[in-house]
């Protein structure tokens, strides 16, 4: 297949739906930025709420701002907005405290709704946090043990037994993208008479998600990413409805209390998603989210997910073209149906190299052992960034630029 020129590649741009868009984002005209997946872009919008929250409600109107700002409901508020990007009816959604906070909920939730069985089964493959609190879980649980796919059987669907509680499962892999069947491995999952938990992380925002359709019981996800909620900003979780009468999770802070206001001695949970909180969230990051998601109300997730195939598709094409002989294995799918929106590529120099491609101006990110991974936010990326991209990782490689010394110095964050 002839690869496109340039001119090619502009009218690429030129005919996107989602073209107008890039301008609602605060970029620089200097590079091009692939690691939407790891931290999103701000949006002018965000930046102007965050300063509003901050100037006019926390300035102004301090502790009135509770009420006559809608702080108290934000959670609630910014759930159901989310809940439509990832196929979840209103009331199913909360946005608070972090995705590992939000996984020892989700697991012990779901642990407790099938009592009698001890086992988590989880990817050995997946994001380290996500099995560090899988294992908290299982300590706090007497008999209770986490076995994972690839270390302890070959696949999930091997493992599912009669002691099986509940799967924790990526729907995107962190570092290389491969994407689940999120239906097919629920309804396995359900057969087996288990639930499972969704790890969201990597889809919500980049491709559509389908949870009440899919029969998902749990999920979590982070805002930060795709979602381009800002650096720390708070996660979510989601509990199909089904389960809100009998879910209970451990945290029993008082935002999750029924009557939170009227300071009772003991716990009664909320009857609803609010159960699913804990303490006071932080409103300044949950405004800053408010105006990120704003851009999403007139988004169709099937141009969203069409351009970033043909975005992460094009980059594959070009990489393997360009940079053949040049010591890059792809990690990710190649067929796109099997894959999110990154691309990633194994290079047993991955760190240096990823290092001088920052120093040219194309932002990736590297991770353990040998994986240089880049992600593709259909929002605000264009196809010549692709282009522009593979250029300069051509030069890099081509050149042995990333042999200078100062790309092997190895910061705290990676």
């Amino acid at each position: 297949m002839t690869l496109p020129d340039r001119a090619a590649i502009e009218a690429m741009d030129a005919q996107d739906p989602l073209r107008h868009l890039r301008d609602a984002f605060i970029l620089s005209p200097d590079e091009v930025y692939l690691d939407g997946n790891s931290l999103g872009v701000p949006t002018r919008a965000a930046q102007e709420e965050l300063l509003r929250a901050a100037r006019d409600e926390w300035g102004g109107e301090l502790i009135r701002s509770w009420n006559g700002a809608g702080w108290f409901d934000l959670p609630i508020e910014l759930g159901n907005r989310i809940g439509r990007l990832i196929g979840a009816a209103p009331g199913q959604v909360v946005v608070a405290d972090t995705t590992s906070v939000n996984i020892y909920k989700a697991l012990h939730a779901a642990m407790g709704l099938r009592p009698g069985r001890k086992t988590i089964v989880a990817e050995s493959g997946s994001f380290p946090t996500d099995l560090y609190i899988a294992e908290g879980v299982v300590s706090t649980l007497p008999g209770a043990q986490l076995r994972l796919e690839g270390v302890d059987g070959a696949t999930i669907e091997e493992m599912l037994d009669a002691d099986v509680a509940a799967v924790l499962v990526n729907h995107v892999n962190y570092k290389t993208g491969e994407l689940r069947d999120m239906a097919a491995l629920t309804a396995r999952i359900h057969a087996a008479g288990a639930v499972a938990v969704w790890d969201l992380c990597h889809s919500a925002g980049a491709l559509p998600v389908e949870l009440d359709a899919a029969g998902a019981d749990f999920a979590v996800g982070c805002t930060y990413k795709y979602l381009n909620g800002g650096p720390g900003s708070p996660a979510f979780v989601y509990v199909a409805r089904r389960h809100l009468g009998q879910a209970r999770q451990p945290l029993s802070g008082w935002w999750g209390h029924a009557r939170p206001f009227a300071f009772e001695t003991g716990y009664e949970g909320d009857p609803g998603i609010r159960r699913f909180q804990c303490g006071t969230q932080p409103i300044l990051s949950m405004r800053a989210l408010k105006g990120a998601l704003a851009i999403w109300d007139g988004v169709d997730m099937a141009l969203l997910r069409a351009k970033s195939l043909a975005l992460t598709d094009l980059f594959i094409r070009l990489v393997e073209a360009r940079c053949a002989g040049l010591g890059l294995e792809l990690e990710s799918p190649r067929d796109g149906a099997r894959r999110g929106s990154q691309v990633a590529w194994r290079h047993d120099h991955a760190w240096p190299v990823m290092q001088a491609l920052i120093a040219r101006g194309v932002i990736g990110d590297f991770r353990a052992p040998s994986t240089l991974r880049f992600g593709f936010a259909p929002l605000y990326l264009r196809h010549v960034d692709v282009l522009h991209a593979v250029e300069a990782l051509e030069d890099v490689l081509r050149s042995e630029s990333w042999r200078d010394p100062r790309f092997a110095m190895r910061a705290a964050v990676t």
